[in-house]
Formats: structure tokens, C-alpha cells, sequence
């Protein structure tokens, strides 16, 4: 659902007309509504109402503030890439406690942002990244909050250039190397284990993909709670827009 319509023949965001908003600002001019973004947000939270969770918005879709802090009121969570991100969510009322900080590209100056920031977590995507928070976190006397990234080897279906989540792909830990990551992390003095985390593509239409994955890291999942007690298995995202039906 959307409030985007026709009115007279012009175009109407919910109750402006947007010929008057191009007048006053000019074009071309990028215009959102909050109605439309809210109601999406409300009814995927209302769909996973039976479980405990947390939705967290893919700030690197849309930064702008205002969105961020509509979402924020909204009482969302969301998923960063960078310190900019961060400092965005922050900046526009985000809790930092509500950030998963995702990304293959995290530089010492956004590890150490995220630390002092206290982020819910963050997603890892190797081994090396592992040892690299490990150290920054000892240097500031922190325990960095980690959630290794499973590659569950499955085919999302979607275009190639936004797959992640199949064993040629370079994100994310194999399966079955997991387990076994996960018990270094372990001993790690300055790292806390706190979750499960796998992202297998963009633009995902079926829902078929997500359950393949999900059967294939559950039992993983299983072992890990037993055994570490972690709190969360986040699916990703990548849900699909169907443009044409």
C-alpha cells in the first residue's frame, strides 16, 4: 500500500499536491511519505508479532534523517555499513543499541566509533575481521558484541550482481568451518558472543530461498545457543519489490 494518487490530475503525496512542492523547490526533487513508509514498517512488525524480534532498517537504502527518525520513533532498529551511517542514526535519534553494524569494509576509526557507541552487534565476515575487532576492542578496554556471518550455500534467485549468500560469493563464513570459528571466538578475551548472522541476497521475491537457507543454519543455531547462549539468529534482508504483477 502505498499514498501516493491522483487527484484532479495531479499527483498527490498522501494531502499535498506535489505540482505546488515542485513550485516551491523546484525539480527534480525527491519526495517520500511518511504514511507509506510507516505502514510498511507496521505490518512486517505485525507479521512477526509472534516472535521476538527486531527489525532493522538498511540505512544504506535511504539515509535521509528525517526517514531515520521516523523510523527511530517508530522504534526500529537498523543496520549500518559505515561510521557515517552511524553517526546519521545517532544524529537523527537512533539507538546505537538498536545498530547492527554489517559490512565487509569497517576501518579502524568505524570499529572504534561502533565500540564507544556500544552497537547491539557486530555482523563479521571473516575470520580476520574477527581477530582485527578482537585487538581494537582490547586497546579500549571493551568487549566487542559479534555475530559471525553464515554463508549457507543456497541460491537466492535473484540477479547475480546482488546474490551474497552462495559459496562463490565472498561474503560470509562456510558453514562448515562455522563451528569451529565460533570456538576461537570463544577464547577471545575482548569479544562477546552475541548471535547468528547470514544476508543471501537483494531483491528476493520467493519466499523459498530464505527457508532453504534457514533450514540449513537452524541446527547450527541450535548448538550455538546451547552452547554460548546467544540471543539472536538474524535472517538479513533482501526482501523484494514486485514491481510489475
Amino acid at each position: 500500500m502505498h499514498f501516493f494518487r491522483y487527484h484532479n490530475g495531479h499527483l498527490y503525496c498522501e494531502d499535498v499536491d506535489l505540482a505546488r512542492v515542485a513550485e516551491k523547490f523546484g525539480t527534480p526533487l525527491y519526495v517520500y511519505s511518511a504514511g507509506t513508509i510507516l505502514d510498511h514498517y507496521t505490518r512486517l512488525d505485525a507479521a512477526l508479532a509472534p516472535l521476538d524480534h527486531l527489525i532493522c532498517y538498511a540505512v544504506k537504502a535511504n539515509s535521509n534523517r528525517a526517514i531515520l527518525n521516523l523510523l527511530a520513533d517508530a522504534g526500529a532498529g537498523f543496520d549500518i555499513v559505515s561510521g557515517g551511517e552511524l553517526y546519521r542514526v545517532v544524529a537523527a535519534g537512533g539507538d546505537p543499541a538498536r545498530c547492527t553494524f554489517a559490512g565487509v569494509g569497517k576501518s579502524r576509526e568505524e570499529i572504534e566509533y561502533a565500540l564507544e557507541q556500544r552497537v547491539y552487534s557486530f555482523n563479521v565476515e571473516s575470520e580476520a575481521e574477527l581477530d582485527y575487532i578482537d585487538r581494537l576492542a582490547g586497546t579500549k578496554n571493551l568487549r566487542a558484541p559479534i555475530a559471525l556471518r553464515a554463508n549457507p550455500d543456497v541460491d537466492p534467485r535473484t540477479h547475480d550482481y546482488v546474490s551474497t549468500g552462495s559459496r562463490e560469493n565472498k561474503f560470509g563464513i562456510a558453514l562448515g568451518r562455522l563451528p569451529a570459528v565460533y570456538e576461537r571466538a570463544s577464547k577471545m578475551r575482548n569479544v562477546e558472543i552475541v548471535g547468528v548472522q547470514m544476508h543471501i541476497g537483494s531483491q528476493i521475491t520467493e519466499a523459498e530461498p530464505f527457508a532453504s537457507a534457514i533450514k540449513k543454519v537452524a541446527p547450527i543455531v541450535r548448538e550455538l545457543k546451547l552452547k554460548y547462549g546467544i540471543n539472536f539468529f538474524s535472517i538479513g534482508g533482501g526482501l523484494g519489490i514486485v514491481y510489475e504483477s
